[in-house]
């Protein structure tokens, strides 16, 4: 349906999960199959829901895994919060974690709405 690989916001949601992966390499080795874990495998969520909507038949389908990939910024955001609580992240480098979450989510709905599917 759509080359993914051009989409602006899968390209700014790849570049969000590396940036996942370099924050959690300074979490504690006892968090690898825990928070970090759980961090990496939705920031990688987004990227891959959009690129895997993008290759379905339909705009519906498109839609569909675009509410996914949003589902799982949703959590990512949630769980770098958590990580921030506990102390394995800075306020400051969450603030730009979320920054770049918030633009996601903007650009993800609004390619949604082009799609001419959604409800607001």
């Amino acid at each position: 349906m759509n080359n993914y690989k051009e989409l602006k916001v899968w390209q700014k949601s790849v570049d969000l999960a590396v940036r996942i992966y370099g924050a959690t390499n300074a979490f504690p080795k006892e968090e690898l199959y825990g928070l970090t874990s759980q961090l990496r495998r939705c920031a990688v969520s987004v990227p891959s829901n959009i690129a895997e909507g993008a290759g379905r038949n339909t705009k519906k389908d498109f839609n569909n895994f675009l509410g996914i990939s949003n589902g799982s910024i949703c959590e990512l955001d949630t769980q770098l919060i958590i990580a921030q609580r506990i102390n394995f992240i800075d306020s400051s480098a969450l603030e730009s974690l979320q920054s770049d979450i918030t633009e996601i989510q903007k650009m993800n709905w609004s390619l949604k709405r082009s799609l001419n599917l959604t409800k607001d």
